[in-house]
């Protein structure tokens, strides 16, 4: 079977690193998996990358523009929120003609628009579409929140100024997305239960196909590794237990670094000795700007994209600290447990699914600084740190593995392609 997989991104951010992982997983399992993508950035002969740079970035700013104008030419929110008013007619390349399967995931930033992705519903060929935020069950937002307009029609949205109103921006892209969907089936696939369970409540895609299956990772590279060597490749203080927070951008409110330091100062003020034998190590960009927020040594190492220096990272490690707001299923949680690091986070998304309380971490009450705080100190000072280790890599290797991950997906793949056939 050949399956198209189709992501604005070959490598940044965590849809396009799930997306790569299961065309991975895919064709180590015996399927023909290509990625087309509209910034290929590496030598894989398995991704294709759209040409004509300038009419995708036009594509892109075009999009932008117009949110711009609809925010009153304000910059906040102005990459929370996508319309898909502009992109790229995938239909007519080849590896769209040849393939069996198409495989949508994060296809947003003037990737494909909404009438591209009507096309591809009505090109006959089944489509498949990898949920890894809310984007495909609202109208323009990715993160809903805590709004429930959603389950309804989407207007008033809290990202528009003035929390938009009954005929705003929202309500357009919505009755678009309706017409888009109207008539059309697509399998959707979210990648956790809580996901799955959000868009099933989602009046845009009532009568859809929905599931979930996890993103996958090769526990042959990430694994655990020697501390102590890990620690000394990146110049890391072997006596200090270090705590690790990574995000792409260490600066995104949503990834609640807010909540880490405040946490920190929790328990620094209780426990005045963990300043001298803790430290926190930063992986990420913009990691310097929070550097002096945190009560203890900090180490700011970056953004980094090199693989092996990643898995270094988490095996030099002693606990994973993510306190997100909202999240689906953290690659950076499953990366950590893979390599025997317990994870900390908040009781929100796909968290919970990952993480089994006090078995391989700690799920902190959410947006609990102080439940937050009990956790790290749990995991450094109280708990079996080696007993959380193995059950966070026997957790990974039985829920997320390429093979496991790449059978379900193939059932899915079966699903639609029979589902097709049995309608012509």
């Amino acid at each position: 079977m050949r399956i198209l997989i189709v992501n604005t991104s070959e490598l940044t951010g965590g849809a396009a690193v799930a997306a790569n992982r299961l065309k991975d997983a895919l064709n180590n399992n015996g399927e023909k998996a290509k990625m087309l993508v509209g910034d290929k950035v590496t030598d894989d002969i398995t991704v294709v990358g759209l040409k004509q740079s300038w009419r995708k970035r036009w594509h892109f700013l075009w999009e932008r523009w117009v949110v711009f104008w609809r925010l009153h030419l304000t910059k906040h929110n102005l990459f929370a929120i996508d319309i898909a008013n502009a992109g790229t007619d995938i239909t007519r390349l080849p590896e769209f003609k040849e393939a069996d399967v198409v495989n949508l995931h994060w296809v947003n930033q003037g990737m494909l628009s909404l009438g591209n992705i009507r096309k591809i519903l009505d090109s006959g060929k089944p489509v498949v579409w990898t949920m890894h935020d809310m984007w495909p069950a609202a109208a323009i937002c990715h993160l809903t929140l805590g709004c429930q307009y959603y389950k309804t029609q989407c207007r008033r949205c809290k990202y528009l100024p003035g929390h938009g109103s009954d005929n705003d921006l929202a309500v357009s892209v919505w009755q678009k997305k309706k017409a888009m969907l109207n008539g059309r089936h697509v399998w959707f696939v979210a990648c956790s239960r809580w996901l799955a369970g959000e868009a099933k409540q989602s009046a845009l895609l009532k009568g859809q196909s929905i599931t979930h299956i996890p993103n996958p990772i090769d526990t042959r590279v990430f694994c655990r590794k020697d501390k102590a060597e890990a620690r000394q490749r990146l110049g890391l203080p072997e006596e200090k237990r270090l705590l690790l927070f990574v995000s792409q951008r260490v600066d995104n409110e949503n990834k609640g670094m807010q909540y880490l330091v405040e946490a920190c100062q929790k328990l620094t003020a209780q426990y005045p000795e963990m300043a001298e034998d803790t430290g926190i190590v930063v992986l990420g960009g913009h990691a310097e700007e929070i550097e002096g927020q945190l009560p203890w040594p900090t180490y700011a190492l970056g953004y980094v994209a090199d693989t092996h220096r990643i898995v270094d990272v988490y095996n030099a490690a002693d606990v994973f600290v993510l306190p997100s707001l909202s999240e689906n299923l953290p690659n950076t949680i499953m990366e950590a447990m893979a390599c025997g690091v317990p994870s900390i986070g908040f009781n929100v998304g796909g968290i919970p699914e990952e993480i089994d309380h006090r078995q391989n971490g700690y799920v902190a009450k959410y947006r609990d600084a102080d439940d937050l705080a009990a956790g790290i100190r749990w995991v450094l000072c109280d708990a079996d740190r080696e007993a959380l280790s193995r059950q966070a890599v026997r957790k990974v290797v039985t829920s997320y593995s390429q093979q496991s991950v790449a059978l379900r997906y193939t059932e899915v793949y079966y699903e639609a392609l029979a589902s097709k056939q049995f309608r012509l």
